[in-house]
C-alpha cells in the first residue's frame, strides 16, 4: 500500500530529483536544432535522369510533352526555313529529338486534314499552305501569285540542270538571247553568279540559289525532275508555270517576256 506521505512520481510537470531533462548533462544525447536552409543539399531523386542539354527543370530545355507544339510554334513564327541544328539550339534539345518531333508533326498534319504542311526545303524545314488551297490563300492575301513565264521557267531549268553554266550555253539550248531573263532571275534571287568559265573571254557562270530550292519545295538539286518530265508538264498544263508561293518582293507577280 502506497504511503500517503510519499511524493507522487506521476505528478505532471515534475521531474525526479537528480534527473536532468533530455539533452542536458548527457554527453551522448543532444537536442534537435533547426538546420539553416542554405546548408541543405538537394540530391536528385532516385531514378531521375539528367537531361544532357541541361539540369532537370531547366527552363531553357523544352520538355518532351511540349516538343511537337513548340516546333510548330517556332516554324509558324518565322518565314524562312529553319535548320534542325537551329531548332535544337533554340529548344535546348539534341538534333535527334528535333528530327523525331518534326516527323511526328508532319504525320499529325497529314492525318488531321490540316491545310498546313511541314515541308523540308533547301537547308531546313518550313510550314506551308497546301498547294490545293493556293487560290483561296492568294485571294485572302491579295495580289497575284508569284508567276514565272514559260521563257523564264525554261531558262531557270537550263541553269538548274546544267549549272554552273555560261550564258552562251543557255542561249544555244534555248535558241534565243537570255540576257534579260537572267537579269530578272538574278534580281529575284533565284539565280546567282557562280564564277567564271575557263573558256576564252572567261564568261560568267550561273547557278541556282537556296531560294530556288525553297520556291519549288526541293530539299536539294537531286530532287529535280528530269528535263523530259518538265517538258511534258508544260505541254500538258500551260498554267503549270504559276508557282503558288509568294514570299518575294512586290512586283514578283509580273511575267518576264523574251
Amino acid at each position: 500500500m502506497k504511503d500517503p506521505d510519499a511524493p507522487d512520481d506521476d505528478v505532471p510537470g515534475e521531474e525526479a530529483p537528480g534527473e536532468a531533462p533530455p539533452g542536458e548533462g548527457d554527453p551522448g544525447s543532444t537536442a534537435a536544432e533547426p538546420v539553416p536552409v542554405e546548408n541543405v543539399i538537394a540530391f536528385p531523386r532516385a531514378g531521375a535522369a539528367e537531361d544532357p542539354a541541361g539540369a532537370p527543370g531547366d527552363p531553357r530545355v523544352c520538355p518532351p510533352e511540349l516538343l511537337v507544339p513548340a516546333l510548330e510554334a517556332c516554324l509558324f513564327a518565322v518565314a524562312e526555313p529553319q535548320a534542325v541544328a537551329a531548332l535544337a539550339l533554340a529548344l535546348g534539345v539534341d538534333t535527334g529529338r528535333v528530327e523525331a518531333g518534326l516527323e511526328a508533326l508532319r504525320e499529325r498534319q497529314m492525318h488531321s486534314g490540316s491545310g498546313i504542311r511541314l515541308v523540308e526545303v533547301g537547308e531546313g524545314w518550313q510550314l506551308r499552305t497546301e498547294a490545293r488551297l493556293a487560290s483561296w490563300v492568294a485571294a485572302v492575301r491579295g495580289g497575284r501569285p508569284f508567276r514565272l513565264s514559260k521563257p523564264a521557267l525554261e531558262t531557270l531549268a537550263v541553269v538548274a540542270f546544267r549549272q554552273p553554266v555560261a550564258k552562251g550555253a543557255i542561249d544555244d539550248i534555248r535558241g534565243v538571247d537570255s540576257g534579260g531573263i537572267l537579269r530578272s532571275l538574278l534580281d529575284r534571287g533565284l539565280v546567282k553568279l557562280a564564277g567564271r568559265s575557263e573558256e576564252p573571254g572567261r564568261p560568267m557562270l550561273y547557278g541556282t540559289t537556296p531560294a530556288f530550292l525553297t520556291l519549288f519545295g526541293l530539299r536539294s538539286l537531286a530532287d529535280l525532275p528530269t528535263l523530259r518530265d518538265l517538258r511534258g508538264l508544260l505541254e500538258d498544263d500551260p498554267e503549270a508555270s504559276v508557282v503558288p508561293v509568294v514570299p518575294f518582293p512586290e512586283g514578283g507577280g509580273e511575267e518576264e517576256e523574251d
